[in-house]
């Protein structure tokens, strides 16, 4: 019994020690112990057996490297007639920092792998210079310093001595700094230590949204270099390089205090000008006046400049257009432009004035603040084409002829005649006048006589018919000529639809007004403009007790973005 119990002790001995050997045998290993930043470095995971392995879990290795890849490979060796095969599992690692980095222990192929320890030096630019490298990377930031919202020229260039296959080249990110290309990059030739390199040039520009001192960490380089004196080279046999860029840093100054209290625009340049005139030489009531205003500055992108506008003038209404803005890159400056259109509607003659437009900016060449202005234009607007014409022929019709004193000395007595004639004249139509209006109130009195032809008169109802009948149409020429008509036989004294406008109490009606001249006069795409006329005017007009007119407002400050904290 005893013996039975020694054989199987002695046969799960013999079974166990196969298994520890095997656990024993799995191995890992580094090609290097000692890398630059921006280098990369294998892990390679060793097994004794043949067959297939599964990758053990990396996520240990997130906190400092990024995993770039997995490779295996099984190989088999007969030496004395004794068979041995391995299994080996490579793992592509880029250091994250700088410092003893530590690569934990991994269950692996029934066993566990020892931990290891990676040192991860930063990039020696001595070696770079003189020529040591066969790839690498140069960082630098101009200015090197700046103020908030300022554009900084940060520029990064790949060197590379041998043929590179394929590459990818990081962009640059730093939490707090807004980058965006510059163009495309550039391509040429430079010399380090009397090595001969290619040479790959990128530009940003990089806009810090706060003040400190800022670090732009290291951007990475990967690729395959192909050497064309190895003749194996023609069988695609790359080699498998990397570079990472020195870390730069920048320091960020807040706005000056004199300039906190205006409008933040630190630019190289900027500029702000408003265009335009009488279309025919000479400006008239109703017909528009275009201008353009147009804002430019270089450092800066449209979206940090203040939007553009024109104040509530007296005696027109401002239309405004639809703004047309975008950024281009001119060297190595961003440059931002916003520009506003609008049609100016003169509604009296005399004088308009529009006011002069100031804008405060900072001035980063010359360090110091400065203003754009606009300066205060007057127009003489002239009476509309038709009142202008029809005033002199109305007054000769309505103005008795005057005759001179001397007339009726050199005639004497001889007037007396004509007196009477001019008395009996005056008493005959006087008859005429009490005649007509007896028979008017004789016909209205009458319902047999109040027939269709009484009905023809236009009155206001009319009017209000005419003026929906057009609104349902498209003709704006037509809608404005019937609303003005109806207006008219309330308010016989309005001239115009800005007048109009000015006399109404709601807010409704004026508005869709605005939307029929902005149509009318400035041509904008407003839909719908008829079904809103018909909308707000089928009950009449909302007149206002009080004329004054209370849409004066001063000009709306030019707001400009704020990066203060």
């Amino acid at each position: 019994m005893k013996s039975r119990h020694l054989l199987a002790l002695l046969w799960l001995i013999t079974c166990l020690v196969p298994i520890a050997s095997r656990a024993a045998e799995v191995q890992a290993t580094l090609d290097r112990a000692r890398v630059e930043l921006g280098e990369t470095v294998t892990l390679n995971l060793r097994a004794a057996g043949g067959g297939l392995v599964q990758v053990p879990d990396l996520s240990a290795l997130g906190r400092d490297f990024a995993v770039l890849g997995t490779s295996s490979n099984s190989s088999v060796s007969i030496v004395n007639g004794n068979r041995t095969a391995q299994v080996v599992v490579g793992v592509a690692l880029r250091p994250l920092h700088v410092g003893m980095l530590r690569i934990p222990s991994f269950p692996f192929a029934g066993g566990t792998t020892a931990p290891l320890t990676l040192e991860v030096v930063a990039p020696d630019p001595a070696a770079a210079a003189s020529g040591h490298k066969d790839v690498f990377l140069e960082a630098t930031v101009d200015p090197a310093s700046g103020y908030v919202g300022q554009q900084l020229v940060y520029t990064v260039r790949l060197y590379f001595a041998a043929n590179l296959t394929n590459g990818a080249l990081e962009d640059p990110q730093l939490a707090g700094v807004d980058a965006r290309r510059l163009g495309d990059e550039t391509n040429f030739q430079a010399e380090r230590a009397g090595r001969r390199y290619n040479v790959i040039e990128r530009r940003y520009a990089l806009t810090p949204q706060h003040e400190g001192h800022l670090v732009i960490p290291p951007i990475a380089f990967q690729g395959d270099m192909v050497n064309m004196a190895d003749p194996d080279a023609f069988f695609g046999n790359a080699t498998p390089v990397s570079a990472s860029s020195p870390p730069v840093a920048i320091d960020v100054r807040p706005a000056p205090a004199g300039a906190a209290r205006t409008a933040w625009l630190p630019a190289r340049e900027l500029t702000l000008t408003l265009d335009g005139g009488p279309s025919q030489g000479e400006l008239r009531v109703g017909q528009p006046l275009n201008l353009v205003m147009s804002l430019q500055a270089t450092g800066l992108p449209y979206e940090a400049l203040p939007a553009l506008s024109l104040p509530t003038l007296d005696g027109a209404t401002v239309y405004p257009d639809k703004p047309v803005n975008g950024t281009r890159v001119d060297g190595e400056w961003i440059v931002g432009r916003r520009q506003q259109g609008f049609a100016i509607v003169p509604n009296r003659a005399g004088t308009l004035t529009i006011p002069e437009t100031t804008l405060t900016w900072w001035n980063v060449a010359s360090d110091h603040a400065e203003v754009a202005r606009i300066p205060a234009q007057s127009f003489t607007v002239l009476p509309a084409t038709g009142s202008v014409a029809s005033a002199p022929t109305h007054a000769a019709q309505s103005s008795p002829a005057v005759v001179p004193p001397a007339t009726s000395v050199a005639v004497g007595g001889r007037t007396a005649p004509w007196r009477w004639i001019a008395l009996v004249s005056f008493g005959l139509w006087l008859v005429s006048v009490v005649g007509w209006l007896w028979w008017r109130r004789r016909r209205t009195r009458t319902p047999s006589e109040n027939s269709p032809r009484a009905a023809a008169k236009v009155t206001p109802a009319h009017m209000r018919s005419a003026f929906l009948g057009a609104a349902r149409g498209s003709d704006t020429a037509a809608q404005a000529a019937a609303l003005m008509a109806w207006a008219r036989a309330e308010r016989p004294a309005l001239q115009n639809l800005g007048e109009l406008s000015q006399a109404l109490a709601s807010d409704s009606q004026r508005a869709a007004i605005a939307a029929l001249q902005r149509k009318h006069y400035a041509g904008m795409d407003e839909q719908g403009v008829g079904e809103r006329l018909a909308k707000v005017f089928r009950d009449g007009f909302a007149w206002r007790q009080d004329e004054q007119d209370i849409n004066a407002s001063p000009l709306p400050p030019l707001y400009p973005f704020n990066l203060h904290r």
